[in-house]
């Protein structure tokens, strides 16, 4: 299985963080989170993006609670010895601690210079390969994800082919036909995943 950190910056858009947080709860990759993030999310959702504080929080508890051993330990004392952009280096370091395979990242540029065995990838390209590995699964998340929105712009029926475009645009392979109405109905109850928490913003 692989495992991948995930860079504060991916957990800011509200679709991207509520995609990637549904096919982790899939158990398709266990996420490592570092403690810094936690802080940074809830101060970037407020400021940039106009979340209420209180909501902010709310969120990261949720999290804390959905992901009870998704944060990285011991990523400080080796921090210093990392040779990408420095303010990024936490990110680098947490992924040494865990013994992560990959980064995921928004910001591809600061991660040069990374450990051997370490790559760094963008949400499409992480998602394109947990798709390979677990096509059955990622299928179901977006499904259910796509079935826990509401209202006239983001239907049961359409908000996954909305998410295929935004996160899949580089493949071919996710299509409109693989999510029938009979297929939301019946994953809709098959999980224990707290169905809107991740996605409000």
């Amino acid at each position: 299985m692989l495992v991948a950190v995930l860079d504060a910056n991916v957990l800011f858009p509200m679709l991207l963080r509520d995609t990637l947080l549904r096919v982790a709860a899939a158990g398709c990759f266990p996420g490592s989170l570092v403690d810094p993030y936690s802080e940074e999310m809830t101060r970037n959702l407020v400021s940039d993006y106009g979340m209420e504080p209180s909501r902010a929080e709310a969120l990261r508890t949720i999290m804390e609670e959905a992901f009870p051993e998704a944060t990285a330990e011991g990523w400080e004392e080796i921090e210093p010895e990392m040779r990408n952009d420095p303010k990024d280096r936490h990110v680098v370091a947490a992924a040494v601690a865990v013994e992560a395979t990959i980064i995921v990242t928004s910001n591809i540029r600061d991660f040069g210079n990374l450990p051997e065995g370490i790559i760094a990838l963008t949400p499409d390209e992480f998602l394109s390969k947990i798709f390979a590995r677990h096509p059955k699964e990622v299928l179901e998340a977006l499904t259910i994800q796509g079935a826990a929105y509401r209202g006239p712009e983001l239907t049961a029926g359409d908000q996954p082919d909305k998410v295929r475009l935004k996160f899949f645009r580089s493949e071919g392979w996710l299509r409109p036909s693989c999510f029938q109405p009979a297929e939301t109905e019946r994953h809709c109850g098959a999980s224990s995943y707290p169905h809107n928490t991740f996605m409000r913003s």
